[in-house]
Order: structure tokens, then sequence, then C-alpha cells
């Protein structure tokens, strides 16, 4: 693991940005292309805003995939993370070589059967991913799933998940939140080459004293981020706070 430590969620997101476009650009440069996976959600904000500033990355030969979408909730719905990529991000870049975005609206078993051989045909270069205030991994709430090979799966939202969107401000009250999702699984984003990881905010600094610190248990599955060859952790002051010798 890599630590870098932040004064703020801009600077995270400015460092974790750049890092992770040094990535793709090695990728593209080694094999002709890049296949990547990006987060959703606040902590994400930052890092995505910096990826764009990159003037000098060839989006044309990058693939997109995502981490997780809502069950039933439509595109045009405030917190789907369909809308949120468009909108903050493909929508403001030329044309990509291909993006495959998780469509909760349609039988979650076939989406997770297509996209599952799609990503099969798209090794990870590079994925960008958060830690939930639960610890999750994308939606694998604990305790998640450390063994299936499926690489998205149908998972249940806990309490603690549900509880931080309704907190983030995606839905009007914890009723109206979901209690399903596709997610992609946790052996398929380690299965990534390189892995940037953006947590800011003081609300995940206990989440992630126990990924860091604590032993790689389901029970806080971004713990498994501990044995990756390649895990460059960006934290700020907030989210930093808990850990020893802070």
């Amino acid at each position: 693991m890599n630590l870098t430590r932040c004064e703020n969620p801009a600077e995270l997101g400015m460092m974790a940005g750049k890092k992770g476009a040094d990535f793709i650009r090695e990728a593209i440069k080694k094999q002709g292309y890049a296949n990547i996976i990006l987060a959703t959600g606040t902590s994400q904000f930052e890092t995505l805003k910096q990826l764009l500033a990159e003037k000098d990355n060839d989006w044309s030969k990058v693939t997109v995939f995502h981490l997780d979408e809502y069950l039933g909730l439509p595109i045009t719905h405030p917190a789907s993370f369909r809308k949120y990529l468009m909108e903050r991000f493909f929508n403001h870049l030329p044309q990509l070589k291909a993006y495959f975005l998780i469509n909760g609206e349609v039988n979650p078993e076939a989406e997770c059967q297509r996209l599952g051989e799609l990503i099969s045909k798209h090794p990870i270069d590079v994925a960008f991913v958060g830690i939930g205030e639960n610890g999750h991994l994308a939606f694998n709430d604990p305790p998640a799933d450390f063994e299936t090979e499926q690489p998205y799966i149908v998972v249940d939202l806990d309490h603690a998940c549900r509880m931080q969107q309704l907190g983030e401000g995606w839905f009007p009250n914890l009723e109206a939140v979901p209690q399903q999702a596709i997610s992609m699984s946790i052996r398929q984003i380690m299965k990534s080459k390189a892995i940037i990881c953006s947590v800011p905010d003081t609300r995940k600094a206990s989440a992630i004293k126990n990924c860091i610190e604590g032993p790689i248990t389901p029970d806080h599955p971004a713990s498994i981020l501990q044995s990756h060859p390649n895990y460059q952790l960006f934290l700020d002051q907030g989210s930093s706070s808990q850990l020893s010798g802070h």
C-alpha cells in the first residue's frame, strides 16, 4: 500500500487524479489502450475533476466500466450512478473508445451476465474506488463475499450503507433508498493492475482505521485492498484522523 495524506479533499482529488492519469497513460503507451473502472459518490468529485483536467490523456483509447448501480432506479433519478457519470464525466470528454454502464432497470441476473462477459474481455489497468462509511468496497457491504468469481453480483444494501446515501443527499428519505444493487464483486475489483482509492471526509475515519490497520476480513470489506500489489490510497486530514501516529 502506498498512502498519501493530503490537507483537504481538493488536494486529495488532484493527487489521486494525477496518479490515476499516469497509470492510464502508461497502459496506452505499453499496449495501445487502457481499461479503467470509475467509482461514483461524493468522495469521487475531485478525483474525477482532476482526471478531466488531464489534457494529454487520449480518451479515444480508453474503455470505462463502473462499480455499481441501484436496482430499479431510472437513469433520470438524481441518485443514478449512470446519470452521475454521464453528467460529471462522459459529457465533458471527447469520444471514448467505449463505456459500459450497469442498467439496474432490466433483469439483474441477465445484466450481471452481460457485464461479466464484457469485463472478462477487458482486463482492467486501473480502478478508481472509494471506501464507504461501513467499510464497503463498491456495494459489497459487510460481511462481503470474498470468494465469488462472478464479476458482477446482486447485493443487499445494509442499513449503514443506505443511511450514508441518505446522508449524502441523494434521496429524500430512507424509504426511497433502494434495498438492492448490482455491484462489481470483490475479486473482480482486485484483478485490476492498479487501484486508486480516494477517501476524503472525517465520517470515513473509523472505516479507514479498520480497513488499514485492522486484519483483512469480510467484516471490513475494503481491508482486502491491503493485499493488492499496487494499492494507492489517498486520504485527507479528516479521513486519516484516527490512524495511529496521526
